[in-house]
């Protein structure tokens, strides 16, 4: 007589093993890395561009469900976010966080090699450090985006995954959601997504010509 224990052990194992190898399969699939990479070949190909975003911060344990609206510019590896009573612009070298109702300005040294994810890199940060997982396709705004799962191979990283959903049409992204280890979700819905705007490279620094009062925190 067969022991029941034994029979849900072998059921159990064997359904851990099929679940393996097609999570196994599905982080290398090479249909969601083409979708990222028509994604990332789309903006590089864009000198520049601005955006509206919505941003909302939900972690259901803790009870927060925190949304703002901002806007966003970007050249190459460069930004400017406005969002949540800050700016924050980065010209590659240097980052310049200003909170306009406190007065002050922080300055920092931009590190390329920390690993930070930033409105500019999210457009190929798939390409170092993570696993891609395609899922299902969903249908927003009357229009069929692809939904392409990003996990990380640090398992000390900030975020452990991040969820990209890229349009069929035109590999515009039309949101990125980062998830962390304590329960939060951060997401990032892009709006109003201009590209024919022609930035010059002083807009992604902070004039202090035109800020004469305001405080400085050096922390480089």
């Amino acid at each position: 007589m067969v022991n029941k224990s034994e029979m849900i052990k072998k059921l159990i194992f064997g359904m851990l093993s099929v679940l393996a190898v097609n999570i196994a399969m599905a982080q290398y699939d090479q249909e969601a890395k083409k979708i990222l990479d028509g994604m990332s070949a789309k903006y590089k190909a864009i000198p520049s561009f601005k955006a509206n975003i919505d941003y909302t911060m939900v972690n259901k344990a803790d009870g927060v469900n925190d949304t703002f609206k901002g806007s966003i510019a970007i050249k190459g590896d460069m930004y400017s976010l406005k969002m949540g009573g800050q700016e924050v612009m980065n010209n590659g070298k240097t980052v310049w966080t200003y909170l306009p109702d406190d007065n002050e300005v922080n300055i920092d040294n931009h590190n390329a090699e920390a690993g930070d994810i930033t409105p500019s890199t999210i457009y190929t940060i798939y390409k170092d450090g993570y696993k891609y997982i395609l899922l299902t396709p969903i249908t927003a705004d009357g229009k069929k985006y692809d939904v392409v799962d990003l996990v990380s191979d640090n398992k000390d990283a900030q975020f452990y995954k991040i969820r990209l959903e890229i349009a069929q049409s035109d590999k515009t992204l039309r949101k990125f959601t980062m998830y962390d280890n304590e329960g939060s979700e951060y997401s990032y819905t892009i709006t109003n997504f201009d590209p024919s705007v022609n930035l010059k490279d002083s807009d992604f620094e902070f004039d202090l010509a035109k800020h004469k009062d305001v405080e400085v925190i050096d922390l480089r």
